[in-house]
């Protein structure tokens, strides 16, 4: 069952699919750990089962239903990062994936129905991929969708967005995260720390909810408040940063430095002694330097450097 804040998306979804009036090119592009893969995934086994129920849903034991549970159904099409030779998943959407995609979709449907494509992550074409993709969303073929799945769709061509349907994804409110949660088998206040290290977001902040990745917020708030009081070096702190887990040190960091800004903002003294409202634009600077910082990651760029950078950049407390 999908989360409660994707009913709409999928009303919108499940009546173009009654109707047959699918378009042919449809793109589930919001943050990660909001359900769109989830959504996607419905709208998939929805379009290839051959006994809907009344709310547009998958009958889950017709023989289409059993062969996408066995990942053999022949008018599905997937399209992801391909391993490299050396085991690990490639950076890139390859051309080559795109025209092997486009010679599928020319053929006919095995089953006489719908034949979808799902491409995930959409945001990881390469300039040869996208453009092949362009061709082959201009000249669809009959009974086809392509379902492009994107955490962030601004790194896909203006000229592929304009050609796809876009399907919005309502955010929930605070209470539909935090009930949803708690649903899951999160403690009450494992799940208000995790919703507020991840902004609201409820899949991440139930990723975040086991293990050991609010352990590491707090490590990060440690980090900065000693880099604030003059406790610890920048260099120190970028080493340790960029031996575990550099991604999700500085969304925590983004996020605190947030924060402290809010506080500030509110005539409140933030969590790391600064108490100078004219810190909020240097802090609101600063975490968005975070955001780029992390965005940098993928790159040849030296992940210490970067983290160098930009705790050198960390307010300190007035007088230390």
């Amino acid at each position: 069952m999908l989360a409660p804040w994707l009913a709409e998306s999928w009303r919108t979804l499940a009546t173009a699919l009654a109707s047959q009036r699918l378009h042919h090119g449809l793109l589930l592009a919001a943050p990660a750990g909001l359900g769109k893969r989830a959504l996607a995934e419905a709208f998939v086994r929805a379009a290839l089962c051959e006994r809907r129920d009344d709310a547009g849903y998958a009958c889950g034991s017709c023989r289409a239903c059993g062969l996408l549970a066995a990942g053999s159904h022949p008018d599905l099409v997937r399209v992801g990062l391909e391993l490299r030779d050396d085991g690990r998943p490639r950076s890139e959407i390859t051309v080559d994936q795109v025209r092997a995609l486009s010679q599928r979709l020319a053929m006919s449907s095995q089953f006489g129905g719908w034949q979808i494509a799902l491409v995930d992550p959409a945001d990881r074409f390469n300039a040869s991929a996208a453009n092949a993709l362009l061709k082959t969303l201009e000249e669809p073929a009959s009974s086809t969708v392509i379902v492009l799945v994107a955490d962030e769709p601004a790194r896909l061509p203006a000229t592929i967005r304009s050609r796809c349907q876009r399907v919005e994804l309502r955010a929930p409110s605070a209470a539909e995260a935090s009930a949803w949660l708690l649903a899951q088998g999160v403690e009450p206040p494992v799940a208000e720390a995790a919703l507020q290290a991840s902004l609201g977001n409820p899949g991440r902040a139930l990723e975040w909810s086991a293990g050991d990745s609010l352990a590491i917020r707090r490590a990060c708030a440690d980090d900065l408040g000693a880099l604030a009081a003059g406790r610890d070096s920048a260099l120190a702190v970028a080493d340790r940063w960029a031996a575990d887990r550099a991604d999700m040190r500085l969304w925590f960091a983004s996020v605190l430095a947030r924060d402290e800004a809010r506080a500030l903002a509110s005539g409140r003294s933030g969590a790391f002694g600064l108490t100078a409202r004219g810190e909020i634009p240097k802090l609101a600077a600063w975490s968005r330097h975070a955001d780029r910082a992390r965005g940098l990651l993928a790159t040849s760029l030296r992940i210490d450097l970067l983290l160098l950078d930009l705790l050198r950049a960390w307010p300190a407390r007035r007088g230390t």
